[in-house]
């Protein structure tokens, strides 16, 4: 049977919340988690609004931001990984929308990325975003084994079975996979967009082989440096841009 991982994604965010210093990755000007998913929900709704019925972000949001703010013990962590792909599918779409000029490019960008993904495929783009929040970790060939033991504790009361903890385990001591998250983002931009924005949030970039790697990321998978700079603008709290 396939991993779910949604669920495992959604472990790792709620193992990392534990952490003030995982808090802090996620807010790297001092900006609350918060402030930035409650903007990008309300990004979420104009975004609804141009491209019409249901899209990638509009619905998740509100999850992960309860569980941020101290959500119920029945938020699960399937519904929390569908929270944080909803959180990256929004900056996703700012970050490239704001790249390009013209309305009418933007809006032609939002109806063709932003209808509702398929189970199957939420999944997969969950394990390329796994797999890219784990690389990161791994950039200056430092894996904290506190915060490790507190994910793997945290994946285990969320009800992760033995499968899903050891595949988190082997990918923490594996190589990196640039290669693979390179190969599954190609002719998807949004997908690459998502998978930066969650390798920013996973570190914090205070090392040289850090910078390097981001940097390197960014262009095997073809993001302009305007992307970038938008992502790095919206993990820093500004929101307007």
């Amino acid at each position: 049977m396939a991993l779910d991982f949604m669920s495992l994604l959604g472990s790792m965010v709620q193992g990392s919340m534990s952490s003030s210093a995982s808090s802090s990755r996620m807010s790297n000007a001092g900006n609350s988690v918060q402030d930035l998913l409650a903007s990008l929900m309300g990004a979420g709704q104009s975004v609804k609004n141009t491209v019409g019925g249901d899209n990638l972000a509009a619905g998740g949001i509100g999850a992960l931001l309860g569980a941020l703010m101290g959500g119920s013990r029945s938020t699960t962590a399937n519904t929390l990984g569908g929270g944080m792909m909803g959180l990256l599918g929004m900056m996703a779409y700012k970050a490239l929308k704001n790249s390009m000029s013209g309305q009418a490019e933007s809006q032609s960008y939002a109806q063709q990325h932003y209808t509702q993904p398929s189970p199957q495929q939420q999944n997969s783009d969950a394990e390329i975003i796994l797999t890219a929040m784990i690389d990161a970790a791994k950039a200056d060939g430092q894996v904290d084994s506190d915060e490790l033991g507190r994910i793997m504790n945290t994946m285990k009361s969320s009800g992760i079975g033995q499968e899903g903890m050891n595949y988190v385990i082997s990918k923490l001591q594996g190589p990196m996979e640039t290669a693979k998250i390179v190969s599954a983002v190609r002719g998807r931009p949004d997908l690459a967009a998502q998978v930066y924005s969650a390798s920013l949030m996973a570190v914090t970039v205070d090392t040289e082989a850090e910078r390097r790697y981001l940097d390197k990321l960014a262009k095997s998978m073809g993001l302009s440096q305007s992307v970038v700079n938008n992502i790095e603008s919206l993990t820093n709290g500004d929101l307007q841009c």
